[in-house]
């Protein structure tokens, strides 16, 4: 962070090549590349930093975390600002990708490997590829509590398993009943997972499932 600070203040200037190369010799002592165009507020702290990326029009708020491995940078397709802005208090994962010109809210949560593509609200969490909000608004948790971070891709996968244990069940007492089995499709209906408890809850973990998160 020192360098970029030194090369960022060379940069405002519009003083050529040095600010470009001190950023170069940062990335080879510390394998963190930060273009020194970005604009990042006080407080930002990256722990591990191999890897990271931070691209020419990037803005990170205050008291940001970031992980190894994080990329804030542009889809190739824009031009002008084309990378993300962070707000405050963000938290990005190990591994992740936050691409293009999108706004990520303050107290967002980014988890580990997901990939960012679309603007975030403030206080959520966001996990998947692409990566879906999961819906905690208002949840206070502790930024480095990693176990906190929901699993979609769990959930729908206990729903399926509870699903195919009680059509077995089904089926297997339909059998017992009768000689000749034939099996009822209306029993489909009366399935209920033991995971959810409503039907409206089970359905939208498994269109988030089937829209990308958590995969």
């Amino acid at each position: 962070m020192w360098f970029y600070r030194l090369a960022h203040w060379l940069h405002s200037f519009g003083i050529p090549f040095v600010p470009r190369l001190i950023s170069q010799i940062a990335r080879l002592l510390t394998g963190i590349e930060i273009h020194p165009g970005a604009v990042i507020g006080s407080g930002t702290f990256i722990d591990h930093g191999m890897g990271v990326v931070i691209g020419e029009t990037a803005i990170v708020g205050e008291y940001v975390l970031i992980y190894q491995g994080v990329t804030l940078g542009g889809t190739g397709k824009e031009a002008g600002k084309r990378h993300p802005t962070l707000g405050n208090n963000v938290v990005v994962g190990a591994g992740a990708k936050v691409l293009g010109n999108i706004n990520i809210g303050n107290n967002v949560r980014i988890g580990a490997g997901s990939v960012v593509v679309k603007s975030v609200p403030s206080d959520c969490t966001v996990v998947g590829i692409p990566g879906r909000v999961v819906h905690r608004h208002g949840e206070v948790v502790l930024p480095l509590d990693h176990n906190q971070v929901p699993d979609p891709e769990g959930d729908v996968i206990r729903s399926l398993i509870a699903r195919v244990e009680q059509l077995e069940g089904q089926v297997k007492q339909q059998s017992l009943n009768s000689s000749a089995f034939v099996f009822d499709c209306s029993l489909l209906k009366d399935v209920r997972p033991k995971h959810f408890d409503r039907d409206d809850e089970r359905s939208q973990k498994c269109d988030d499932f089937v829209g990308g998160a958590g995969i």
